[in-house]
């Protein structure tokens, strides 16, 4: 999972945002980790579960790193005055709050395999807004590949 955030996390700008889809235990805070070595991220990502964000200072953009687990609402979190701009913001369960965040956004969901092996997941990426063409799913999706062959 951190070798795919890693991939995401090179590719990401200013004002991106990523919506981390998953049940607990998938893996959305280890694909973060990941993304923010991607991004150059100085210091330990840890979950902001407690704190519902994070910013983590980074060598050519910050990381805002989300946990909308305990929002209840967009309003709610639209409260925070979090600055987006300048940042790559990550959401995990953020579903219902992305709108609020911007108007275009990768969504990532990470789903546990049924199989027998507990380290199996699988990943399904979807682009929201204008930002994500389908040409730059395609060149994401095969990096993945890349990574996991």
């Amino acid at each position: 999972m951190a070798e795919l955030g890693t991939v995401l996390g090179q590719q990401l700008a200013p004002g991106d945002a990523v919506c981390l889809v998953g049940p607990l235990g998938a893996g959305k805070t280890t694909f973060t980790r990941g993304l923010a070595r991607g991004l150059e991220i100085r210091g330990e990502v840890t979950s902001p579960t407690f704190v519902i964000a994070r910013r983590h200072r980074g060598l050519r953009v910050d990381l805002l790193h989300c946990d909308a687990y305990r929002i209840s609402s967009p309003d709610e979190f639209a409260d925070l005055d979090l600055d987006t701009d300048e940042a790559v913001t990550v959401v995990e369960w953020g579903q219902s709050v992305m709108a609020e965040i911007s108007d275009s956004w990768l969504e990532v969901a990470i789903d546990r395999s049924s199989s027998h092996d507990e380290g199996t997941r699988q990943v399904t990426v979807c682009g929201r807004g204008d930002r994500w063409t389908a040409t730059q799913l395609d060149l994401l999706i095969a990096a993945f590949r890349r990574v996991i062959s």
